[in-house]
Parts: C-alpha cells; structure tokens; sequence
C-alpha cells in the first residue's frame, strides 16, 4: 500500500511538472518564433523643451525606469550652445508626459549623452551609464578628448541633483573604432557590457559582478552584420533567452531596428527579424493615429522594463517600445545636431 502511494505521489509530480511546462510554453509569444511584429505609436510625447537662453533642437536617446508609481525618463538633448546633456523627467502617466517638469542633470561641464539607468542591487545604489568626454580622461581613455564610456551614482533616482559627477568606466577600446551607446545587463555572477563601433559590429566586455563597475575584460565580437548604434539588450521575463535589438543603417533615408536572440550574454545572436522587410520596429511595420504618421524613422529606442535592476527584464506579452522619431523630409538641407527628434510610445500588436 505504501508503495502504492509512492507511485501515485511520482505520477502526479510528474504530471504537474508537464502541465507547468506546457504552461509555459503557451505563454511564450508568437514573435518570439516568428519573428514577426506589428506596433501602433502614440503620438509625440516629449518634444525640445522651451530655453530662450540656448533653445533645444531635439530630444533622443530615451531611457525609461518604472519605478514607485512614475516613469523616470533620461534623454539626450541637442541645443545651439551645448550640443550634448542629459536631461530628467518623470511622470505617472504616459499622458502627463508633456506637462513633466524638465531637469539637466549638473554630471558634467562638457559633452555627456546616450543614458542608460538601472538600479544596481549589489550597491543599493542606481547608475547612469552614458558616453561622455572629459580632457581630464584623455590618458586614461587613449584620446585627446578623453571621449569614452562613463558613470555615474545617485540613492534616489528621483532626485536629479542627487546624481555624482561622471567617472570613465573603462572600456576597452576595438583598435582605431571608438564605441557608441553603451549598455550594461547583468546575469547572476557578471556584468556584460555592449557598444557598437562604426563598422557594423557589436561588442561585449564583462567583469565579476562583486568588481562592478571595473575590472573590464578585453572586446570580443557579438554580432556582425548591418548595423550602427544603440544596441539594448534584455531578459526575456518567464524565459531563459535574452534579446538584443539595434539600430540598421543600410537603405534609404528611414531608420528601423532589427532583433537577435540568445540563450545566454556571452552566447551566439541568432538573427530573429533582421531585415528591412522584415524589421523588429520600423516604418513598414508601426501605424500611427487616424493614419497621422509624424516620423519616418524609428530610431534609438528602449523597451519599457518589467522591473528596475541590472536584470533588466521585459514583459514578452506586454511589449511597449519608447522612441525617437522624425519625419525624412524634416531631416533636408540641415545639420545633423539640428534634427528635430521627438519621443513616441510603440504597443505591440
């Protein structure tokens, strides 16, 4: 009788245990197979704020945390006298985005740009990950610019004056190829992380997370292919693979993304929709209000974060993509500094 119940005991487990999994995997979303996505934008949501005495081109370059009831955005922004800050804002609600009261972070005198924030836990302590320049790194950083990645540390993320002064990270740099838009994620014993060089190449570094945010390793190549700047990479939320997108730069004048996915950081990308036909988020896959479209190109984007740490995981069901956009025609005959981006909300479809 004993025995009896033992083997009862095995065969539900058993059974349990194949439900959960068939659970999970009819959860897991189509595009994560097919590659295919359809997105609907809102419409402008952040635009240059108003400064007479050094008046904003364009705002770009987002990155979003959702924490204690508000998002807490950091952009780049683009003005006549100084060409690159980050600036803060938060808000409850994606409709208040507007009426967010604007603040430029006081990390640095000169060029800093490109944010990323994530909470570290490790440190209890958020960082703001960004590339930035400072003559006073030029030995460091190999340049006479000092240009490189950097960072910078605050206890309370809604405190814009909270932040300490930028520091350089200490990225290795690829030869002659200085790198862009740097991102780190973390899985559970280090920290990865992820710039692109000027060469249709990704890279990635890591260190032991208890050396974050030091102890770099020497570049290895992660993906190779058409691509140009701002790679985001993240934690499938309920999933053991990880999915990176990136900005294309081949074709005409239209900017979109393209998707790789992963089973692990320091694992192979295997392309998931790589083409301009067949694009994670571009002009021939996002509609727009009553058909009112106000940007040609999806560029520089950051998907909305199921949490807040160095994890950085999204909700594969609930995909929600924040992005600068503009419209081709509003791109002629003027610099490049001058174009007038502005930020949209991409929901998947």
């Amino acid at each position: 009788m004993k025995k009896q119940k033992v083997c009862i005991m095995k065969f539900l487990l058993t059974l349990c245990c194949f439900f959960s999994v068939a659970v999970i995997h009819a959860a897991e979303p189509d595009w994560m197979t097919s590659g295919q996505f359809a997105w609907k934008s809102s419409t402008p949501l952040v635009t240059p704020e108003d400064r007479p005495d050094d008046p904003c081109f364009s705002v770009k370059d987002p990155s979003v945390v959702y924490h204690g009831g508000r998002y807490h955005i950091f952009v780049t922004i683009r003005s006549e006298k100084r060409t690159h800050q980050i600036e803060y804002l938060a808000f409850a609600d994606w409709k208040d985005a507007a009426k967010a009261e604007r603040h430029i972070l006081k990390v640095q005198s000169g060029y800093f740009c490109a944010p990323q924030v994530f909470y570290f836990t490790p440190h209890k302590k958020w960082y703001l990950i960004c590339q930035a320049s400072d003559p006073a790194w030029a030995e460091q950083n190999g340049n006479e610019h000092g240009y490189g990645d950097a960072f910078a540390t605050t206890d309370d993320i809604s405190k814009p004056d909270s932040w300490s002064p930028l520091q350089p990270l200490g990225a290795k740099k690829v030869g002659d190829n200085a790198g862009l838009d740097f991102w780190i994620i973390c899985d559970a014993k280090k920290a990865h992380l992820f710039f692109t060089t000027l060469d249709g190449r990704m890279w990635r570094e890591e260190t032991p997370l208890d050396q974050f945010p030091k102890g770099w390793s020497e570049p290895k190549l992660a993906i190779q292919d058409d691509i140009f700047e701002a790679s985001h990479t993240y934690k499938i939320k309920g999933s053991e693979k990880y999915l990176t997108v990136v900005e294309a730069q081949g074709g005409p004048a239209w900017r979109y993304y393209k998707a790789y996915i992963a089973d692990t950081l320091d694992g192979e990308w295997r392309p998931l929709a790589t083409t301009r036909d067949k694009n994670f988020a571009g002009k021939n896959n996002v509609t727009f209000p009553a058909g009112n479209a106000w940007a040609d190109s999806i560029s520089h984007v950051e998907l909305v974060r199921s949490g807040f740490d160095e994890h950085l995981e999204i909700d594969p069901n609930n995909l929600k993509l924040l992005y600068q956009g503009v419209l081709d025609k509003d791109t002629s005959g003027i610099p490049y500094g001058q174009i007038p981006w502005r930020l949209g909300l991409l929901n998947i479809q």
